[in-house]
């Protein structure tokens, strides 16, 4: 397989597929918009199969397949995306294993696990989303890799926290609750989402603070990061906090569906990051 061949194929996927985080790498060099593109395409992979239709057993199965393809990769492979990632994890020095931690997120979600603490769940997101910000950064580099690599992995704590808040109607129609049940319980909601609407406001309001406090240390790692990474990462971030910003006002709004930004918006976040502005 021609490394080329292979990464147009990642990107592709990544223009297909991807909708914030696609606003953020556009604005990267070529080299690095690549390889970031060929880790969206693996990490889509792994959670097209953990959130498909086929059985639990059937995923657990899917899912360690992908494990072993890349523990290690096959250097005769032909799979597109292993060799665009064997060739990314070269140049940049990827943490594969960071791949390893959104394959454990997966599994925790296919066989349904639930949350008692807001601890439990910063794990969850540790694993599913403070990985590929620990991904990206080995692509951004940075100017103190020490001071880095917490603060990205809390800025993918902020961002699936404000993903969980968003979905939560579709989330609860799969099955899978992902707030906390001591949160719950301590704003009178019931644990499973199933009561009334101004219930499930009260906790998704409490939870908003916690988002809130985790952008604010994960932003932190902006002034680390060059021109270019530093308007990628404030582009998704800046999305996602107007996001966040907007369910904060109307907590309710989440329980009658999906809550989205127009693509003006996501697209004037983007230029402004672009420019330097803070998300």
């Amino acid at each position: 397989m021609n490394i080329d061949l292979a990464y147009d194929f990642c990107e592709a996927v990544t223009r297909q597929e991807a909708k914030n985080f696609a606003y953020g790498i556009r604005l990267l060099r070529t080299p690095e918009r690549r390889a970031l593109s060929a880790v969206y395409a693996l990490a889509r992979r792994i959670d097209d199969v953990g959130d498909g239709q086929a059985p639990p057993a059937e995923k657990l199965t899917g899912l360690q397949s992908i494990r072993k393809s890349i523990d290690p990769i096959d250097p005769e492979t032909t799979d597109p995306v292993l060799v665009a990632i064997a060739d990314a994890a070269i140049r940049y020095q990827l943490p594969i294993s960071c791949f390893g931690e959104i394959i454990d997120g997966c599994e925790m979600d296919v066989i349904g696990t639930t949350y008692e603490t807001i601890d439990d769940l910063v794990g969850y997101c540790r694993r599913v989303a403070g990985s590929v910000g620990r991904l990206s950064l080995a692509v951004f580099g940075s100017r103190d890799a020490e001071r880095a690599v917490p603060l990205a992995d809390a800025l993918g704590v902020a961002l699936q926290l404000t993903n969980i808040l968003r979905d939560i109607v579709e989330d609860r129609s799969l099955g899978r609750v992902y707030l906390p049940r001591e949160d719950a319980e301590s704003v009178g909601c019931s644990p499973d989402l199933g009561g009334p609407p101004a219930e499930i406001a009260r906790l998704v309001a409490l939870e908003c603070g916690r988002a809130d406090r985790w952008f604010a240390e994960g932003l932190e790692l902006l002034p680390l990061l060059d021109g270019r990474g530093r308007a990628c990462v404030a582009a998704m971030s800046g999305i996602y906090r107007r996001l966040l910003v907007r369910i904060k006002a109307e907590p309710i709004a989440v329980t009658r569906g999906r809550v989205s930004l127009p693509t003006w918006e996501k697209a004037l976040v983007a230029v402004r990051s672009l420019a330097g502005a803070k998300p």
